[in-house]
């Protein structure tokens, strides 16, 4: 019996300007799936119209090849800063599942996350490549490491296989984002949210991106999620 992989896209323009996110899922004749999510930095002149190529080419080369060449093909695309020295850049997380193979592989770059869900907890994977996340990493205060959480260290432009990292999933359900979904809600409200949609990944993408929040000085950052879901195989009796 072969597993039928499903999945659900959803993104919702912020508060400034026009969305810099976007996001893809391309399925190969065999049911291989890509994913992609990209968070463009800033909003800049180039980067609404660049995100939605770089999501294409990173989902379509990681279900072609693997998610670390799907990242780094998308990084040539923007790794020369263009004529007028404002190429667009971005943060980015990538996913292939494959029908019927346990593990799923994912890779990112910069503060794009990817989850897993079994059916009873949310598991992140990815850690932010962020100053603050590193900051916290080695000590320092919390107060002040937070003031530095939208510092990206890494950025998909300057991707190389050294700042690309890859982390397996066996769980049924992936879930990628942009910070603008998971840095507007707490750990909890995203479990709570995953459990009441967890077998329906596009109404899980669409509560997901709906559920982000305005801050206190009422900005709302683009929001973006992909949900795979791979449900195990039970072997023939």
């Amino acid at each position: 019996m072969t597993t039928t992989i499903t999945s659900g896209l959803a993104t919702r323009e912020g508060t400034a300007e026009d969305n810099a996110d976007a996001a893809r899922v391309y399925v190969l004749a065999d049911g291989t799936t890509g994913a992609a999510v990209i968070d463009g930095i800033g909003h800049g002149p180039h980067t609404s119209a660049t995100a939605p190529l770089l999501a294409e080419v990173a989902a379509r080369i990681a279900a072609r090849r693997d998610p670390l060449a799907a990242l780094l093909t998308a990084s040539e695309l923007i790794a020369d800063e263009g004529a007028d020295g404002e190429e667009a850049d971005a943060v980015a997380v990538a996913v292939r599942v494959r029908p019927d193979d346990e593990i799923a592989v994912v890779t990112w770059t910069g503060d794009a996350r990817a989850y897993g869900w079994d059916g009873e907890r949310l598991e992140l994977y990815t850690d932010d490549h962020t100053v603050g996340a590193q900051l916290r990493a080695n000590g320092t205060a919390l107060d002040i490491a937070r003031e530095h959480d939208n510092w990206i260290r890494t950025s998909l432009a300057r991707a190389t296989i050294g700042t690309v990292y890859t982390a397996d999933i066996r769980d049924e359900l992936i879930i990628l984002t942009s910070d603008g979904v998971h840095d507007q809600m707490t750990t909890e409200e995203m479990a709570a949210l995953v459990r009441e949609h967890a077998q329906d990944p596009q109404a899980l993408a669409d509560a997901l991106v709906t559920a982000a929040r305005t801050d206190k000085s009422g900005y709302r950052d683009d929001a973006t999620a992909i949900v795979v879901r791979a449900p195990a195989v039970t072997p023939p009796q």
